[in-house]
């Protein structure tokens, strides 16, 4: 047994003298900050581990103290010059005196901090982060959704007390081009630690939703830059850039963009400015169907106008063939007329001569036959009157059956005519708007504009009814929306 035996007070004495003989002067540590708390008179305390590379596995750890008016320089001098708060999860470079105590044991006391180590990791771990989503092949999904032209369905992502909160809200729906936007509030902590896992659990309840939303916008306040580091998060960043609707950040900051900022589907400076870039896109798409409108009205107008030349075309076109075909007819009548009477004139003065000669062989005939030529002279007048009667009875009949073939053809020429008229002039009254009001539909209308939807229209408004017989005026008292 060794004769040389200490007491535990002394051991510890010993620890001390040989600690502060080999470091009598602060040396510089680099270390993680695993814990931190500052107690009601401003002490800091601390707890640094030092990690394998990696991997999380802890190979060193230690206490260390910032006493209160040394915490009262560093912290604000760290904070202005990272813009990152001086919090747990940090690597940084220490300055410290290195203690021991014969009942708390080995510490360090912070001197002093070196914020470029801090603000090198920082820049480090920022380019790792879209690093590792770039790997993941996700740093542009978000992006590549397609926005709505006119997204009116949001949900919103924010503190209930920002007053970019509320900036956003009184410029979305007190736009003077009267757009009307639905929002929906999902409160989250918008800056500290536990702000990223706020902002996951508000984007988890709007995709409990996602088909009523067209799009999701994450605002908040203006505020110093060291606020801003809970959106250089991956675990946040890498759900917006997977999330099923086009995220919009509004984060308030006009300097560096911040991850989550790289992998929305946009990025504005402002939660005003989001709310602008909405009620932009809304007045674009109102222009355009304007336009549109202008364009449908005239092309309308131009078919109107040519289906009416082509009527009336039509209708000249059939009024010169129904003249025609009557002035044919016609000719051909008078051509038949002329035919039947030169006919009759032939027939008759062919028979006359016969009957002459016929009467001059009677007169040489001895007197014995004047009886049976008389005779046969009646017979012979009987023939001829039958003959004659015959003939007239059948050209009269061929000149009836061509006035009835002419009064058919004409006829149903002019009543093809008229169907096709009656079936062009019935197209016209179907899209008349007239005859349309008369089946009891309405036309509501606002300022001379036609009302489309209620949500045009708000309490107090005047609107013009007009009816087939008729308009009235109505003021609206209130409104209900279906939807």
């Amino acid at each position: 047994m060794n004769d040389q035996q200490h007491t535990l007070s002394e051991l510890q004495n010993l620890v001390k003298r040989s600690l502060d003989e080999t470091f009598p002067m602060p040396v510089w540590v680099k270390a993680e900050i695993s814990e931190l708390t500052v107690n009601r008179s401003g002490h800091c305390y601390l707890d640094l581990v030092e990690t394998e590379a990696g991997s999380d596995t802890v190979i060193a750890r230690c206490r260390a103290t910032i006493w209160s008016y040394t915490f009262r320089m560093l912290r604000p001098y760290f904070e202005t010059t990272t813009g990152q708060t001086f919090t747990e999860g940090l690597k940084v470079l220490l300055q410290a005196k290195l203690e021991y105590h014969e009942v708390y044991g080995f510490s360090l006391n912070i001197r002093d901090i070196d914020p470029v180590y801090t603000l090198g990791d920082l820049a480090r771990q920022r380019r790792d982060i879209i690093r590792r989503l770039q790997e993941d092949g996700i740093y542009e999904m978000n992006k590549e959704l397609e926005l709505p032209p006119v997204p009116q369905c949001i949900a919103v992502i924010s503190s209930p007390t920002a007053a970019g909160y509320q900036d956003f809200t009184d410029q979305l729906h007190n736009n003077p081009h009267r757009f009307v936007f639905y929002t929906k509030l999902f409160p989250a902590v918008m800056q500290g630690n536990e702000a990223p896992q706020s902002i996951m659990n508000a984007l988890e309840r709007i995709y409990q939703y996602e088909d009523l939303f067209d799009a999701v916008v994450i605002i908040r306040g203006g505020g110093a830059q060291l606020d801003l580091a809970c959106f250089d998060h991956y675990e946040l960043a890498f759900h917006v850039a997977q999330f099923p609707l086009p995220v919009i950040t509004g984060i308030g900051h006009e300097k560096d963009d911040t991850v989550v900022d790289l992998v929305a589907h946009t990025r504005l400076k402002t939660p005003t400015a989001v709310a602008e870039f909405l009620i932009g896109g809304a007045l674009r798409f109102s222009q355009e169907l304007k336009e549109m409108e202008k364009l449908f009205t005239e092309i309308v107008n131009d078919q109107l106008e040519d289906h009416q030349n082509r009527l009336n075309d039509a209708a000249d076109e059939l009024k010169r063939l129904v003249n025609q075909a009557i002035v044919s007819q016609r000719n051909r009548l008078n051509i038949a007329r002329i035919q039947l009477a030169n006919q009759s004139d032939r027939f008759l003065k062919d028979h006359l001569n016969h009957l002459k000669r016929q009467v001059m062989e009677t007169r040489n005939i001895a007197g014995k036959f004047v009886t049976r030529q008389n005779h046969l002279l009646g017979q012979s007048g009987n023939k001829l009157s039958y003959i004659f009667r015959g003939r007239l009875v059948k050209n009269r009949n061929r000149l009836d059956h061509l006035k009835h073939l002419i009064k058919i053809e004409a006829t149903e020429q002019i009543r093809i005519e008229n169907k096709n008229l009656e079936s062009v002039q019935e197209k016209l009254r179907l899209v008349d708007p007239l005859n349309i009001l008369k089946r009891g539909y309405s036309l509501t209308m606002m300022n001379g504009k036609i009302v489309k939807s209620v949500r045009q229209v708000f309490s107090g408004d005047v609107l013009e009814t007009r009816l087939s017989d008729g308009k009235l005026e109505s003021k609206v008292e209130k409104t209900t929306k279906l939807i």
